[in-house]
């Protein structure tokens, strides 16, 4: 029985003819009835691809993953409604199971999660297994190099966002193409060490920065910016961190080219994309194009009760920083009487997340940007002792939305400081849940949260809910996961 079970994990791993599939048919299509290797061209036995088209088409699945739900909805729900910014909003109980901390092995958003993570996985080991086997002639090596360097970015991306979220997990870097029911150890394994990730995502990082073209006109491509950019972060996430290593990163960024847009709302009024201050975003084109973003309608609306309801705490933030110009661009008010309850606001003047306000279906999403950059560059300069060169680059972004420049007094006061500056710049973005966590904040933060009368909203986070628990679902397929410390 447990074999037959195991199908459906199998399926996700197999990447034959799927990866010329639509998205949302990666993860539910039977095996046993899966295109053969003849569908493209190729000799039995080998799931690889021949020609210069056939390996764009590959990669373009890859990139595609960049619009399913889990970057549409899930990727901002996760940063945010975990910390202090977002309460949960909308009425699934598996949201709010994550915005408590009460999470259980068998909630559906954290299977999913999973699945949408380790299903891009898939397609990006078959683009590197495969690539240096193309002989097409319209395959010229520059281009060759550049899909390497993409495809390593997106993986080394996708293991960033699993081991942040679940700690250890399994670690697969090439395809696999078949099975024999009774020996599955090459697909059945065990959790790899968070260590062991973090020294995968780098190298498939410092591929990308090898092999990545050094700039597009269109964000929505890997450039050696891009993997930079997340190199510096991931150097600032993983134990110990290595500061010299993210200074040389966002070093490698700040020199780019990018600018600050002149006016903070320009970010998202939908008439500046692919800006000077965006390093990867996330384009699309609308519903006739077969590209539509639903995501945006999933936080901006009244017509029903919306996800990420901003924090009576994070409105008071912006009020008592007097950050007019981030708190109206990032937030809005409605009155929604007679639409639905709720405990934290009245509804004469409720709030919702208002960066993604078009829900035309042609928002696009802004993943990486230079002011998030500019600040991690002056967290790494305040942990070398370089109180006044961090303060310059927070009172740039400062001065952009008229306030006041900051005075560096003591390396504590500073890291303050830079996190509160990255809270209100980046609300919605999907990172300040992963910056408490990285700093060591996360409980003494969210332990102390409280609501608009000042009530504690009785959370209580713990070491062991610093991470999601492995999904029920893929233990009861592979008896070598363990569970994370905590969960049952």
């Amino acid at each position: 029985m447990k074999k037959i079970m195991r199908y459906s994990y199998i399926s996700m791993l197999l990447t034959t003819g799927m990866l010329l599939q639509r998205c949302d048919d990666f993860l539910e299509r039977d095996p046993l009835s899966r295109q053969t290797n003849d569908d493209l061209g190729n000799t039995p036995g080998s799931t690889g691809f021949t020609t210069a088209d056939q390996a764009e088409a590959v990669l373009a699945g890859c990139y595609g993953d960049f619009r399913n739900e889990y970057f549409q909805l899930d990727y901002y729900v996760n940063g945010d409604a975990q910390s202090d910014n977002a309460y949960a909003g909308a009425d699934n109980p598996n949201n709010f199971q994550i915005d408590e901390y009460a999470i259980e092995s068998v909630n559906n958003n954290v299977l999913r999660d999973w699945r949408y993570l380790y299903g891009t996985i898939a397609k990006t080991n078959t683009v590197l297994d495969h690539i240096d086997e193309v002989t097409d002639a319209a395959l010229m090596e520059a281009r060759r190099a550049e899909i390497k360097g993409e495809a390593a970015f997106i993986r080394g991306f996708m293991y960033f966002e699993l081991v942040r979220q679940f700690g250890d997990v399994p670690l697969l870097i090439h395809e696999i193409t078949e099975w024999d029911v009774d020996d599955l150890d090459k697909i059945y394994v065990a959790r790899a060490p968070q260590a062991d990730v973090y020294q995968q995502i780098i190298q498939d990082l410092e591929l990308a920065v090898a092999n990545a073209r050094a700039a597009s006109v269109n964000r929505n491509i890997v450039t050696k910016s891009t993997a930079h950019f997340l190199l510096a972060k991931v150097y600032a996430t993983i134990e110990p961190h290595d500061w010299n290593k993210v200074h040389e990163h966002a070093d490698a960024v700040l020199a780019a080219g990018f600018e600050l847009l002149p006016e903070f709302d320009q970010l998202w009024d939908g008439t500046h994309e692919n800006s000077s201050e965006a390093i990867f975003e996330i384009t699309y084109d609308g519903w006739d194009a077969g590209t539509g973003n639903w995501g945006a309608g999933m936080f901006y609306g009244i017509d029903w009760k919306k996800f990420n309801t901003p924090t009576n705490d994070l409105v008071a933030a912006f009020d008592a920083e007097g950050d007019e110009i981030r708190r109206d661009a990032s937030i809005r008010f409605a009155d929604v009487t007679g639409k639905w309850s709720d405990r934290y606001w009245p509804l004469t003047n409720f709030p919702y997340a208002y960066k993604y306000r078009n829900t035309s279906g042609t928002q696009n999403y802004i993943l990486f940007r230079l002011a998030d950059i500019m600040l991690l560059k002056a967290e790494a300069l305040t942990h070398d002792g370089q109180l006044e060169a961090a303060a310059d680059l927070v009172n740039e972004i400062r001065a952009r939305v008229d306030l006041d420049p900051i005075t560096p007094t003591t390396e504590a006061d500073m890291l303050l400081a830079i996190e509160k500056e990255r809270r209100l710049e980046l609300v919605f973005e999907g990172q300040r849940w992963y910056d408490l966590k990285r700093t060591g904040r996360a409980l003494e933060v969210m332990n102390a949260f409280r609501d608009g009368n000042g009530n504690s909203l009785g959370y209580t986070l713990t070491e062991d809910r610093l991470f999601w628990p492995i999904p029920q679902n893929e233990r009861d397929k592979n008896e070598k996961l363990t569970q994370n410390n905590g969960y049952f």
